[in-house]
């Protein structure tokens, strides 16, 4: 295993992904994700629960099976990075945030089942080097920046 910036998180999909494309035609979904933790309070013996939340970005073939496959509400694992972006407002202030770059998204099978379909190659000599599954990538590869342009205010 690789020791960087990797991120794997296990969580429930905050609102349905969103499916856009930029101007060069690459797909890009976008959605929120809540990750719960349960601990016990050391001095007082009860449970605490705290939720963080995140927004998760995905390029390419991932971002359409994304969008067509995961709804709010649904438990996923997520494993990518943590990348920041930032960018100026009209009103000339600056702006940040951290986003998580899916570099995999899957259902989680703890409490649900799912089926899985294996998408067809396409014939445009697609095809990615992680080898996880048809489709042609046209995704970043992994920590490699997406081919979009930052200084774009987020969706």
């Amino acid at each position: 295993m690789a020791i960087g910036n990797t991120v794997d998180l296990v969580g429930n999909i905050t609102r349905d992904p969103e499916l856009r494309f930029t101007p060069g035609g690459m797909a890009v979904a976008q959605f929120g994700l809540a990750v719960n933790r349960r601990r016990q309070d050391r001095n007082t013996q009860e449970w605490k629960e705290e939720t963080s939340f995140f927004d998760v970005v995905t390029y390419g073939t991932l971002a359409e099976n994304v969008s067509e496959s995961l709804t709010r509400g649904s438990r996923v694992i997520v494993q990518g990075r943590l990348e920041q972006r930032s960018w100026e407002t009209q009103e000339g202030d600056k702006r940040s945030k951290i986003e998580v770059i899916a570099d995999e998204v899957g259902p989680s099978l703890r409490w649900a089942t799912a089926e899985v379909t294996k998408n067809e190659r396409r014939a445009d000599g697609g095809g990615g080097s992680s080898g996880g599954g048809g489709g042609g990538f046209s995704r970043p590869a992994p920590n490699q920046p997406p081919a979009y342009d930052y200084d774009e205010e987020p969706f």
